[in-house]
């Protein structure tokens, strides 16, 4: 079994190989995460790129909406053998989806399906709810019921004699074994103040609209200035937290940067402050 490191060091040499490219303006080469019209981005994305090996010399050119597509899919690769690596800390039977799934699929948000159908038929309803209920996150952990032969795994604590019989999480007490929704994660290759905002949108709908437990509220990017960062990471309630492809390579440069104390100091905030971690810590946190 490879470790965290050699996995995160994976998903790495993956991003580098399939989703980094060259980009030029100005005669200025810079990896494609960054704003060429900012210096401090080109900067620190180069200084990630040299420090993860990345080659962009000659790599052709990719559209923003592939690069994004390939980031969901490496990243839950990523979430996926390293969360099942550690499955003893967190049990169960587990699926992890990047296919745009509407979270109506799921136990704590089926009855969305119906609240979507009835305001769409309804004029006077939508005029009052509006829409915008059924959020599909780009990352999607589904947590499936527990059966009887699993719960009674070490004694038999469970019988026949009715007991728990209205929660979903028995499989026993459902028609069809609907999953649970068990973390939303948003993927950013690159971060905008619009970008930001859409992702605190979807995550208060998942807030409100839920019927049951909360599933964890995450998101994941590759943005390398802090300051735009810190537009999706700061403030508390609506994110569990964000999450960096290369926190520690960040860091790194940002101490190196010149004249970038603002940026450093934003980024140590949002670390000390616990709302924002390296894509290493995400599995863990996942066990919660």
């Amino acid at each position: 079994m490879k470790t965290l490191a050699k996995l995160r060091r994976s998903y790495h040499d993956k991003i580098g190989s399939q989703i980094v490219r060259n980009s030029k303006k100005g005669g200025q080469s810079y990896p494609n995460f960054a704003d060429g019209s900012s210096q401090s981005s080109v900067l620190i994305a180069n200084g990630i790129a040299t420090a993860l090996g990345f080659s962009i010399r000659n790599s052709p050119s990719i559209k923003g909406q592939t690069a994004g597509t390939l980031f969901e899919k490496l990243t839950c690769e990523f979430i996926e053998n390293a969360f099942t690596a550690i499955r003893h800390l967190r049990p169960g039977r587990w699926r992890y989806l990047t296919t745009q799934t509407q979270i109506s699929n799921f136990v704590q948000y089926q009855h969305l399906e119906t609240l979507d159908s009835l305001v769409s038929d309804n004029q006077t309803l939508s005029a009052a709810l509006g829409h915008g209920y059924i959020v599909t996150p780009d990352i999607v952990i589904a947590r499936y019921p527990a059966t009887q032969d699993e719960v009674n795994l070490s004694q038999a604590f469970l019988d026949d004699s009715g007991m728990a019989s209205r929660t979903p999480f028995l499989d026993s007490n459902q028609t069809t074994s609907v999953p649970f929704l068990h973390a939303s994660i948003s993927c950013k290759w690159t971060i905008r103040s619009d970008r930001s905002q859409n992702t605190r949108t979807e995550a208060l709908n998942l807030i409100r609209n839920r019927k049951g437990n909360l599933p964890h509220i995450m998101a994941v990017t590759a943005e390398p200035l802090p300051m735009r960062i810190a537009s999706l990471a700061l403030g508390t309630g609506d994110l569990d937290c964000v999450y960096h492809f290369a926190l520690d390579e960040l860091r790194e440069v940002c101490k190196t940067l010149p004249r970038g104390e603002d940026q450093l100091e934003m980024l140590e905030t949002m670390i000390q402050g616990n709302r924002l971690r390296d894509i290493s810590d995400l599995p863990f946190d996942l066990a919660v």
